[in-house]
């Protein structure tokens, strides 16, 4: 089953589901706000990812920090607490399948390559 991870009023999260919902892919949307995120799972993410493609330094959330704040997120522990305390700041969509390579952003083209390169796991 693949999982959508996000938050729900973010615009390229509703633009997800309805591609996803469009192409007729069933998934699982997991709300960082009304679901929550563990250390664990957001540790699964920083590992396969990296903290720097996850931390969204260029949406409003991360604009409004203070500037001693962003400073201090310069590694992957930091950028884990500022996550977790504040999961907006977290770069989204994020798309996982079991056994599979996350993908991180939407794009058309990606999201279909990534769909077509799951669909023989699925069936099996």
């Amino acid at each position: 089953m693949i999982t959508l991870y996000g938050i729900k009023n973010c615009d390229t999260i509703k633009k997800t589901r309805r591609w996803l919902d469009e192409h007729q892919v069933e998934y699982r949307f997991h709300d960082y706000r009304a679901d929550g995120l563990t250390a664990e799972l957001l540790a699964t993410f920083i590992n396969e990812l990296g903290w720097e493609a996850l931390l969204n330094t260029r949406g409003t959330t991360w604009r409004k920090l203070d500037e001693s704040v962003r400073a201090g997120v310069d590694n992957a522990n930091s950028a884990a607490a500022l996550m977790l305390e504040m999961p907006a700041i977290i770069k989204r969509p994020l798309l996982c399948a079991p056994a599979q390579p996350m993908l991180l952003g939407f794009s058309d083209e990606r999201y279909s390559q990534w769909l077509a390169d799951i669909a023989p796991a699925a069936g099996q």
